[in-house]
């Protein structure tokens, strides 16, 4: 029962959901649990066996296989942007532009490079490898689990799953069991285009997360918390898997005297508020210089009321919160901080909506500024000098982005190079995301490892290194004995 013993330890939010456990509950949950991991046993053992049997998956079958699933999702497309209206409330613009788009450029992007990328490079010799030449093999590491969030609940389970694929692994994939509409398409979708012994959907909650990451996969790729991502790094040490960990922090923003206020309002809100601000990249509070402080709010302001216009809670332009645990987190803060809101603090449990709200005169001791927001608020705090920002940014370190407004560029390379954070903008927010060239990932405690393009390709290989001698010459100097050799080894290797 050792195996299964830690799963009475649950997640913090759930005993709070539940307030206790019943004895009866505990045994139940332990018999199911016994039952999900033969289940998942099952599936990875038939996924490592298909893997053995192929010896590996060639280069095209991989992309005849990133076509199937393009043209799947395709198949799929309208119940995948309804669902992700009735989980998320987003628009069909957000569905399709920022998850189902998304992914086909990142699909047809794999395709057209994949060859070159899987292609063995030759590499130079040291004296080590002569007479003889050194060689970098890219090779699959086997079966793969993939982890994906709430929040882009598609983009972020199929855009792993291209890398996955591209690097010639089998794939389990787990969806968030937060959005259980888009959870069924992805289940119905897959299981229509592949075998579950190639690439299998496991549903479920927490205990099937667990049940899941105490089995023996080959790499382990996660996007959540960076609470669960602990969590899923402590039971991958165990079986020593690698990780890949997209969590997630408080990105900040910092707006100088010197930045174009009307374009830096209007690019930092829509950074804020697309998916109802539950995006792990979004802008989670801003440093605004004390010089155009009150007028950048006075822009925040006025953005808003462009883009949504003064009737938000209709506006079906503006998404929705996942479900009603977020929302009240969400809630409290709000009300805890309700005395420095200037703009918004609607909160409406039955439609899980919160509208854009944001603060004024807030410090690092407001709640606000206690945790990663991941909704609709926007916290802005005023800032006299470097020695401000760094002090702020010191509190929450390592966020997975940072973006900083400004026309000085020297002030803005000094930001840039001075924090340490997975990746960002200048002058706008988000759009590193969006590309196939630049990798996207954490640092520290907002993550480990990066993907996107050739950078997913990499993360689901290994560069195996292979150096092929000939026997035509054959080189006495490393061989014993070694006497009167020294000399001559330290010209060589000086």
């Amino acid at each position: 029962m050792s195996r299964y013993k830690d799963i009475l330890t649950v997640e913090k939010d759930h005993l709070e959901d539940k307030k206790t456990i019943s004895v009866d509950e505990r045994i139940d949950n332990l018999i199911n649990l016994k039952t999900l991991i033969k289940k998942h046993e099952n599936i990875l053992s038939m996924q490592k066996k298909y893997l053995e049997d192929k010896k590996t998956i060639s280069v095209d079958e991989r992309i005849k296989n990133l076509k199937k699933l393009k043209s799947t999702i395709k198949k799929y497309e309208n119940d995948i942007i309804k669902a992700l209206e009735l989980d998320l409330g987003k628009h069909i613009f957000e569905s399709y532009s920022n998850e189902v788009g998304f992914v086909y450029s990142s699909i047809d992007h794999t395709i057209k490079n994949i060859k070159k990328w899987a292609k063995v490079k030759k590499v130079k010799n040291d004296l080590a490898q002569l007479p003889g030449k050194s060689y970098i093999y890219k090779c699959h590491y086997g079966s793969v689990l993939i982890i994906g969030p709430y929040n882009y609940p598609f983009q972020l389970l199929i855009e792993p799953l291209i890398g996955a694929i591209a690097g010639g692994n089998t794939v389990v994939l787990k969806p968030s069991e937060y959005t259980v509409n888009l959870e069924k398409v992805v289940i119905e979708m897959i299981k229509d285009a592949f075998n579950e012994e190639y690439i299998a959907v496991v549903s479920g909650d927490y205990q099937v997360n667990s049940a899941l990451l105490d089995l023996e996969f080959d790499y382990i790729f996660f996007t959540g918390s960076v609470n669960v991502g602990k969590i899923v790094m402590e039971k991958a040490s165990k079986n020593l898997i690698p990780v890949t960990l997209e969590l997630g922090g408080k990105s900040p923003v910092i707006v100088d005297n010197t930045a174009n206020l009307k374009i830096s309002a209007k690019r930092i809100m829509w950074g804020k508020l697309i998916n109802a601000g539950q995006t792990c990249v979004a802008p989670d509070y801003v440093l605004a210089h004390e010089d155009i402080y009150d007028d950048l709010i006075k822009e925040f302001i006025k953005v808003t009321k462009e883009f949504y216009g003064e009737d938000i809670k209709n506006n079906k332009e503006f998404g929705r919160i996942v479900n009603d645990k977020h929302m009240n987190r969400l809630k409290d803060i709000i009300e805890y901080d309700k005395n420095k809101i200037v703009y918004g603090g609607e909160v409406d449990l039955k439609n899980r909506f919160i509208s854009p709200t944001i603060l004024k005169n807030v410090d690092l001791n407001d709640k606000v500024m206690s945790e990663e927001l991941f909704g609709p608020i926007l916290p802005v705090i005023k800032y006299k000098n470097m020695k401000d920002i760094k002090n702020y940014i010191s509190k929450h370190k390592n966020p997975l982005a940072l973006y900083v407004f400004s026309e000085d560029k020297a002030f803005s390379e000094d930001v840039i190079t001075r924090f340490s954070f997975g990746g960002g903008c200048i002058n706008d927010t988000i759009s590193h995301v969006a590309s196939n060239y630049l990798p996207f990932g954490g640092i520290g405690s907002s993550g480990i490892g990066s993907y996107h393009g050739k950078n997913s390709f990499d993360t689901f290989t290994h560069s195996k290194s292979i150096v092929k001698k000939n026997t035509k010459l054959d080189i006495k100097l490393v061989f014993p004995p070694y006497k009167n050799r020294i000399n001559i080894i330290k010209k060589v290797m000086k």
